[in-house]
């Protein structure tokens, strides 16, 4: 539950102010320090500091004993450097576990809008911790946020949306492996579909067995349940015209298979399941946002385990479109839950089909972690990502897909290998692997290696970052 927004044109009266524990003052950047809330004790600091201007967060206590952090964001520099630092400063005070914050926006009108909502969207983000199952806990969620110095009518609905999308998609993502399994997941899925009022229709594994799905099947059949399934959720909003689909890699857990991960790579392993989170969060997200958008959500949720019925290299099988696959390596089961949910998605005939997926370690060999890894069947698409990445503050990176990649599949005894041994440009052979099972549709895949990184990153405070929900809603947005 996100925190209760009230918020008031004006600045609050110094009795009112004096009332508050946790402030965060919000400027833009150049605004002289005297002429914002507290500025003597502002000022105080600052000279501690031996500064004379706001060019950092600034913490410090008044002399009403209440902390105080003041930050002036630069309007003008990138949306992820603005919500970085309003991150940074929203932090100090978040760490107390405050159950409200008072927020006090200052500078010219034009501001104030952009300032506040920022504002808002990183404490709402940031301020309903994570499940955890720790004795000790980490304190009480962030209850109310009272905002002065600029009237939201509409109480940021937009930015609101975006971070519940965003906490649902972080909350499941955190989740152990023996609370999210395959079943469990699916479990939830009802109860979710109910809340928003989606409609939902289940492909379990001997459905999907007798359909042919082959490649999805391989990787389900090596798990103890047969709790495999792909899940499709549906948002029919009244007036919408266009349709788009979302795809997500649901891999509860990911041992590797016969080719059986290290320790160390498969620590965290329940979070090969992300991208079937920033899925289920975009949707969620359109659907608290009211967007005018048909959406179909596919969500492949299965297990990659070692068992005598796992499937193992030089096994070949059959996909759901007829395409036959070589299996060279099974820790490259991501490639073979999304072909048979692409094209299932593909039959729907949306518009867009967009699919999400913690995908190959080369992403994160060429990205790190602070960016993630796009490829798109046109130009324009690609354009119109990086747009949305730019705008919604989750940053993007665009790879070539040209067709003679194609080579290093070539398989010689079926229609293509699922992969190479030596690993090369991995995630362009994914991606390449992926477009036979799109049906020619307009395509996006995004790679997630962004997904976590230690520390936070942009808007979120949190080492699972939830990125993809906020770059998806603005692509929804702005599909045309």
């Amino acid at each position: 539950m996100l925190a209760k927004l009230h918020t008031q044109g004006s600045l609050p009266a110094a009795r009112e102010l004096a009332k508050a524990k946790h402030l965060l003052i919000v400027a833009p950047a150049g605004t002289a320090p005297s002429t914002l809330p507290l500025g003597d004790t502002l000022a105080r600091a600052l000279s501690r500091r031996g500064k004379k201007m706001l060019d950092a967060a600034i913490s410090a206590q008044t002399p009403e004993g209440a902390l105080a952090v003041w930050v002036a964001p630069d309007l003008k520099k990138s949306v992820f450097e603005q919500q970085t630092a309003m991150r940074k400063a929203a932090g100090t005070l978040l760490d107390e576990h405050p159950e409200d914050i008072t927020v006090l926006v200052s500078g010219p009108g034009t501001s104030r809008r952009a300032l506040a909502e920022l504002a808002a969207y990183v404490l709402w983000v940031n301020g309903a911790p994570l499940p955890q199952r720790k004795k000790k806990t980490a304190g009480k969620p962030l209850r109310k946020i009272l905002m002065w110095g600029h009237k939201a009518a509409d109480g940021f609905a937009q930015a609101r949306a975006v971070a519940e999308g965003n906490q649902l998609c972080r909350e499941l993502t955190v989740l152990a492996p023996n609370e999210l399994t395959p079943g469990a997941y699916r479990q939830r899925l009802r109860g979710i579909a109910r809340e928003y009022g989606w409609t939902r229709e289940e492909y379990d594994y001997n459905k999907l067995k007798r359909m042919g799905a082959g490649a999805f099947c391989a990787v389900a059949q090596g798990s103890d349940e047969d709790d495999a399934a792909i899940v499709r959720l549906r948002y029919r909003p009244r007036g919408a015209k266009k349709t788009v689909a979302l795809v997500g890699k649901g891999i509860c857990f990911d041992t590797g298979g016969h080719n059986l991960k290290p320790a160390r790579s498969m620590q965290g392993m329940h979070e090969d399941m992300n991208g079937s989170a920033v899925a289920l969060g975009i949707l969620a997200a359109a659907t608290e946002a009211k967007l005018k958008v048909n959406i179909d959500c596919w969500l492949a949720l299965a297990q990659n385990h070692l068992s005598p019925r796992a499937y193992k290299q030089n096994d070949i099988v059959t996909a759901l479109n007829g395409t036959t696959i070589e299996i060279v390596h099974t820790d490259a089961e991501g490639r073979m839950v999304l072909a048979d949910t692409l094209t299932l998605a593909a039959k729907a005939k949306p518009g867009v089909m967009v699919d999400f997926a913690t995908l190959t370690g080369s992403m994160h060999v060429a990205l790190g972690n602070r960016y993630s890894g796009i490829f798109a069947t046109s130009d324009t698409l690609a354009e119109q990502a990086l747009k949305a990445g730019v705008v919604s503050g989750e940053r993007l990176c665009a790879f070539p897909m040209d067709e003679d990649y194609d080579s290093a599949l070539d398989s010689a005894v079926a229609d293509v290998k699922q992969c190479t041994l030596d690993g090369n440009a991995d995630h362009i052979l994914a991606a390449r692997l992926l477009q036979r099972f799109t049906d020619k549709t307009p395509w996006i895949h995004m790679d997630l290696s962004a997904h976590s990184n230690k520390g936070g990153l942009g808007a979120v405070a949190t080492d699972c970052t939830g990125f993809g929900v906020a770059w998806g809603t603005m692509f929804l947005r702005m599909f045309k």
